[in-house]
């Protein structure tokens, strides 16, 4: 996609933009994100999978509560 000279560039308009001091927390948050979306991509391909947890067969009960209605006495 990009060739080495084209990444080059983008990076130093990103240390010219952020600075050298931002530039490990945004490295530390880009990799946190890419582990997240790495698990969350994992975990929805096993919940599509046959067996998953999606065929479990639980049945989840509860009951619906309404935060703006008065209270009953």
């Amino acid at each position: 996609m990009f060739g080495l000279s084209e990444l080059a560039v983008i990076l130093v308009v990103v240390v010219a933009v952020l600075g050298v001091k931002k530039l490990p927390e945004l490295t530390r948050s880009a990799g946190k994100a890419a582990r997240i979306f790495k698990s969350e991509a994992k975990a929805f391909k096993e919940q599509d999978a046959p067996g998953g947890a999606s065929g479990s067969g639980q049945v989840i009960s509860g009951e619906v509560v309404d935060r703006d209605a008065t209270p009953r006495s």
